[in-house]
């Protein structure tokens, strides 16, 4: 009887507006995108909707004249979102601020007129170096509205990684504050802006906000404090070209310099707006967290210009996710009411930590919705976050992308129709985005197997190119597979077509004639009962080609010993086969990661080695060079040397 029913048979019915909107995109891209690019008002409607002509520096929406700020705030002060609360922000310690978009309209349009009286104007550059306070986002739809080039440093780093910005983006003004607040202690922000101006080509003027109200030095006709300078007035937007530059945000290689990804003001709002609206699908009463920093892509995109341009309310926090104590996430979520939740991997990890008991201190039932960014997501942290934290009833948005692709790429899509989800698979591809996973010499990879995940066309969200650096984008990006977008990860595509990341290529190591990417043995890892985070590379070896060193942390309540060493390595050898057992395993307080909650693998390599770190600006640094030192002491210290 069994051979004679279709029991392999099955159809995705629930994803059946998911599979006609994506053949939609790819079948009929021109008409596909004229229609979701009124998810944002036109001063002047464009030509065409790609001009591919100069591949692969592709043109969105040409000739079309918008303003991103108008897009995000103009257009509802007419309406009933004039009294809507944009943002609710929540400091690490005083009251929280509520801020309606017609109080941001007033604050952005005061600013604006503040950086016109001091002769900035359209293409020039701007520098903001502030807090996790609400003057940032401020601060860049106040550029945005001039049609100032600005470009966010994340206030965790130093001067010379500052200097190195400001110069590259010529930027003549910053915006900064007096000081910030990072776990308790005060991050003297003023006093490193002036160390990065002498360090730079030269600054004209620097705008202050009094957030700490330390006592800071300020140097006549070139610092003002905001208070002084801003006015109650109105600024009429400029009325920009889809392909003028909107922002440029850096991001660290393993050598060399930063890149400046350059994002422009047509193509990314479309992309940023829809790719939120497919994967999260947030409701007029929702309550939005994207739990990052706005010096990040995922802050840039997801808590400022997309959910403003949908017009959500979002939570903004200035604080860490476990100061004053482990529970400060849980405590904001009950608190305030979150009902979609976006976090990092990393973040996750950090709160398993500290176990159960701090997430059922709370209230968590206006979770419906939770997310992922910023690395892929290990089996054992989205099942934690699925049943404890979303008690297996809210769907995980485990989201894929990168800086230069402005936003979502590969992600479940609420809007569209929820697939069936895998732990650790992104799932399927957004609108628009053709994904290939290829071998090294080009050709088509097989279900199941390993390789370079690429892009085969161009999509609205694309970087326009590479700051003063247009070589640097072709090679870096699409010289590897001609005409195709290179990701700079390996992937497979299962037999059900869910795509799993696999971590960076460059982070893939070879084992004894195998190919094995760190993810897989730290996935391993983490899956043990003892285990928080882990970081994984290779040592070089003369007969195997690397061996395995791995560094972890521990989760509360288990001791660093021998014995649990051996234990760890003993059931990695029965549960995924000896090739995958680290030779090394060394237990360790923290690992050293970026704000954005990646762990700096090459770093810690580098240490272990004793080689050159290179470039280290990313690093979360608390402004001081003194911690990037001592996060690199605990590795030496694991190591024994």
């Amino acid at each position: 009887m069994k051979d004679t029913l279709p029991v392999d048979e099955k159809y995705r019915i629930h994803m059946t507006k998911y599979f006609q909107e994506y053949e939609a995109s790819i079948k009929n891209t021109e008409s596909f995108w004229k229609e979701k690019a009124r998810v944002i008002d036109w001063f002047e409607p464009f030509d065409r909707v790609l001009d591919d002509s100069k591949k692969p520096f592709y043109r969105w929406f040409v000739n079309g004249k918008t303003n991103v700020s108008y897009n995000c705030l103009d257009r509802y002060i007419n309406n009933e979102k004039r009294n809507k609360v944009a943002y609710i922000w929540i400091p690490e310690h005083g009251e929280e601020k509520v801020i309606t978009y017609f109080g941001l309209y007033r604050r952005v349009n005061a600013l604006a007129k503040a950086l016109l009286n001091l002769g900035v104007k359209k293409g020039d550059g701007v520098t903001i170096y502030l807090p996790m306070i609400l003057e940032a986002p401020i601060a860049m739809l106040a550029c945005a509205r001039i049609g100032a080039v600005f470009n966010v440093v994340f206030s965790g780093f130093g001067e010379e990684a500052l200097a190195q910005r400001i110069d590259d983006s010529g930027s003549r003004t910053i915006i900064t504050a007096d000081g910030g607040y990072r776990k308790g202690k005060t991050v003297h922000l003023k006093k490193i802006v002036d160390a990065a101006i002498d360090l730079s080509r030269g600054v004209d003027n620097v705008i202050v906000v009094k957030n700490t109200k330390e006592s800071i030095k300020m140097e006549s006709g070139r610092d003002y404090y905001y208070d002084d300078v801003v006015e109650d007035s109105y600024v009429k937007p400029e009325e920009l070209d889809s392909s003028d530059p909107l922002f440029i945000l850096y991001t660290s290689g393993t050598t060399g310099k930063p890149k400046g990804i350059v994002h422009g003001n047509g193509g990314y709002p479309v992309w940023v707006a829809n790719t939120m609206r497919w994967a999260f699908n947030p409701g007029e009463e929702d309550r939005w967290w994207c739990a990052a920093d706005i010096g990040w892509i995922t802050g840039h995109s997801y808590i400022v210009f997309a959910p403003l341009l949908l017009g959500v309310t979002s939570i903004m926090y200035e604080g860490a996710i476990d100061y004053p104590k482990p529970d400060r996430m849980w405590d904001i979520v009950e608190r305030y009411g979150v009902n979609m939740l976006y976090t990092s991997p990393t973040a996750i990890r950090l709160l398993m930590k500290y176990g159960e008991k701090y997430p059922l201190m709370h209230d968590l039932s206006s979770l419906r919705v939770l997310g992922t960014v910023g690395e892929p997501i290990n089996p054992a942290a989205w099942h934690w976050f699925y049943e404890e934290i979303g008690k297996s009833r809210c769907p995980i948005i485990d989201t894929y992308w990168q800086t230069e692709t402005g936003g979502f790429t590969i992600a479940p899509s609420m809007a569209l129709g929820m697939p069936d989800l895998k732990p650790g698979s992104a799932t399927f591809p957004m609108p628009g985005i053709m994904p290939e996973i290829l071998r090294e010499d080009g050709t088509p990879a097989k279900s199941g197997e390993k390789g370079y995940i690429v892009i085969d066309r161009p999509w609205p969200g694309l970087m326009l190119t590479v700051n003063n650096d247009d070589k640097r984008y072709v090679d870096v990006y699409f010289s590897k597979y001609p005409g195709k977008y290179l990701m700079g990860d390996y992937a497979i595509k299962d037999e059900d077509d869910y795509y799993w990341l696999l971590g960076r290529s460059d982070e893939v190591l070879k084992v004894s004639g195998h190919r094995i990417g760190t993810i897989e043995i730290e996935d391993g890892l983490v899956s043990m009962k003892e285990v928080a985070e882990a970081a994984v590379f290779g040592k070089p070896d003369t007969v195997k080609g690397d061996t395995i060193v791995a560094f972890v942390t521990l989760k509360e309540g288990y001791e660093k010993s021998s014995e649990l060493i051996d234990s760890l390595k003993k059931r990695m050898r029965t549960e995924l086969g000896p090739i995958m057992v680290p030779e090394e395993i060394h237990i360790v307080d923290a690992l050293p990661k970026t704000r954005s909650g990646k762990i700096m693998r090459r770093v810690i390599k580098a240490v272990y080695l004793n080689q050159v770190t290179g470039d280290v600006s990313t690093l979360e640094n608390e402004a001081s060079v003194e911690e990037i030192q001592r996060a690199m002491d605990i590795i030496r210290k694991g190591t024994g040397d």
